[in-house]
């Protein structure tokens, strides 16, 4: 009897022993998978040199690739070839600001070459080749696109990416067609204005609230021209840094000394690819870090 009872008390414990393995082995599982999914959990922000012009690739942390603008028409290659050499396989949204061609000339490249699930582009016309290009890579790619206007959300996962402009239907200045990306992942918030000018700022500074607006970091409109950057927008938007995408010693001046001096006035951390070359932000939603 009393051999019984001892045989009992130490299968007992071993099963004690084996169930409390089991959760300590399933308590190290979940903290290896969380441990992993901080380091895949990573915004990328790569405002890309390509001289005069815009070109932005954004990695959300679930590792959907989204494309703002890809230069002109001659950086169509460096593009592809940039996002080729950074894994980049396909593309789940395309954007073109608006129709200039040191925005939307590389798009075409960019459609032919990568798998695209949608592309965005306000609703208006251009009489130019290099819109008509990239109207025709939609095409050869049985795609149809997507209007990009004030309300219109991305469908990515894990941040929050949405339009705020174009808010009208109609301007005089193409520029004005801009559209502007808000991306926003845990606390940290990126605005992206394309060439939007002072009349696309004011529409949106009556259109949202403040809380809407602040962004860590500014894409500064129109590659740092005097003709954006109101004073009311960049109180609104009180950005830590600011991004001007311009090519060196560019036939527009650009970036005015009137927004440099305003930045700087700011205190606000400013980078210019036609000085520092591509320059990439990571995010982990709480903190910002910049390359």
């Amino acid at each position: 009897m009393k051999s019984n009872k001892a045989l009992f008390t130490l299968l007992l414990f071993f099963i004690v022993l084996f169930t409390s393995s089991c959760g300590l082995l399933q308590d190290l599982e979940v903290q290896l998978q969380q441990n992993n999914g901080q380091e895949a959990g990573l915004l990328e922000v790569h405002f890309i040199d390509v001289g005069q012009g815009d070109a932005i690739w954004i990695k959300a942390p679930q590792d959907q690739n989204i494309l703002i603008d890809a230069g002109g028409n001659r950086y169509g290659d460096k593009v592809v070839e940039y996002l080729s050499n950074h894994g980049v396989a396909n593309l789940s949204a395309v954007i073109g600001t608006h129709p200039h061609e040191d925005h939307i000339g590389g798009l075409d490249r960019v459609i032919d070459h990568f798998a695209v699930e949608k592309v965005y582009m306000p609703k208006v016309l251009h009489n130019t080749k290099t819109f008509e290009d990239v109207l025709d890579a939609v095409d050869r790619k049985g795609l149809k696109i997507s209007t990009a206007q004030a309300g219109v959300s991305l469908n990515l996962q894990g941040v929050d990416a949405s339009f705020l402009a174009p808010v009208s239907e109609k301007y005089k200045e193409l520029n004005n067609y801009s559209a502007v990306l808000r991306l926003q992942y845990g606390s940290q918030v990126f605005l992206f204005m394309g060439d939007a000018e002072e009349l696309s700022e004011s529409e949106m500074l009556g259109a949202y609230p403040q809380t809407k607006l602040k962004a860590s970091v500014l894409k500064v409109g129109h590659h740092g021209s005097k003709t954006s950057t109101g004073d009311e927008w960049l109180k609104a938007v009180d950005p830590k840094y600011a991004v001007i995408l311009c090519g060196k010693d560019n036939s527009y001046g650009h970036p005015h000394k009137e927004i440099m001096e305003k930045l700087e006035e700011k205190g606000i951390e400013i980078y210019r690819t036609d000085e520092d070359g591509t320059v990439v932000f990571r995010s982990d939603g709480k903190t910002i870090s910049v390359k």
